[in-house]
């Protein structure tokens, strides 16, 4: 069989092709669950073909968290918009349904994921995506009228990460936790978060 030639314009719409057709099947079904051969034969190419855009699964899920982005942004402003809800309502919304991931269309990552993606990426994409990431929080507390300095963003920024994996990992990867009080727990620190993004509103 002959070798297609591809453009370059070909080559980018099949490489968005793939990141979104990547997003879509993490949305719905988690990470551990979309594999890449679900992807490419979604998107109607090889495998070999498919490692020529990304070379692991993982360059490809970083990718999709990057699409990602700013439609959690547009998500935490819809929230923000919405009459039926107060402040506090959104944002809580807006905590929960990143804690949940998956139910919420949204993809969250394990502890184990962020390990492996993080093991593979070089010191310049770790770097370009810790900058996004930083970017993201941001946009994410001014939509949410909040005004915080770089520390405070940092700070937030781990406290948001630290409910989510909390609240991914029992009772499996953190078996001392208690896993009966695993909703409280995130009950308890989402409240927390809470009035903490209160004491910084504008």
């Amino acid at each position: 069989m002959p070798k297609i030639a591809y453009s370059e314009a070909q080559r980018e719409q099949i490489r968005q092709a793939l990141i979104v057709t990547g997003f879509e099947l993490m949305t719905k079904q988690g990470i551990q669950h979309t594999t890449v051969e679900q992807i490419y034969k979604k998107v109607g190419i090889s495998r070999t073909f498919f490692y020529s855009f990304f070379p692991t699964k993982e360059d490809l899920i970083v990718e999709a968290l990057y699409l990602q982005q700013p439609k959690l942004i547009a998500y935490a402003q819809n929230l923000m918009d919405d009459p039926s809800l107060n402040w506090r309502e959104a944002v809580k919304r807006f905590l929960y349904s990143a804690c949940y991931g998956e139910k919420s269309g949204i993809i969250v990552l394990t502890m184990e994921e962020q390990q492996l993606i993080f093991k593979r990426l070089s010191e310049e994409n770790y770097r370009l995506f810790r900058e996004k990431q930083f970017g993201l929080f941001n946009r994410i507390f001014e939509t949410f009228g909040v005004r915080a300095d770089t520390e405070q963003v940092q700070l937030l920024l781990n406290l948001f990460l630290a409910v989510i994996i909390i609240c991914r990992a029992l009772p499996d990867t953190l078996p001392m936790f208690v896993p009966e009080a695993g909703d409280k727990t995130v009950e308890f620190q989402v409240e927390s978060i809470l009035n903490y993004l209160e004491s910084l509103k504008k």
